[in-house]
């Protein structure tokens, strides 16, 4: 199973994740995923589809919310929170280093509600 940092409770950020991690995450107790990662980053990454397809036969939500690093607005930070608050968590989310996660949420959290 892939290495993963806890941000609260509910909440954890992870690097990339490949179909196969799925079923261990779901042992694990995780019980969402969420990919921040846009397809073609990167030439090894799975397709979004394909990482939907293995989170859901592991009994895992799944949602894409692709985002750029350096292009993180507040719209962005907003729906990244939204989505953690609505989901049955834990949740798991991830991107390449799992720093863009970990930013989405820092960003949500500095926002007035």
């Amino acid at each position: 199973m892939a290495d993963y940092t806890q941000l609260t409770p509910d909440l954890a950020v992870s690097p990339q994740l490949r179909p196969e991690d799925m079923a261990g995450l779901a042992e694990a107790g995780f019980r969402v995923v969420i990919n921040n990662r846009p397809d073609g980053e990167g030439e090894d990454q799975p397709d979004h589809q394909v990482m939907e397809q293995a989170a859901r036969q592991a009994g895992l939500s799944y949602h894409y919310q692709p985002v750029v690093a350096s292009e993180i607005n507040d719209d962005d930070a907003r729906r990244f929170a939204e989505l953690v608050r609505q989901q049955p968590g834990p949740v798991l989310a991830f991107c390449r280093t799992g720093n863009r996660c970990g930013k989405l949420w820092e960003r949500a959290q500095n926002l007035n509600p």
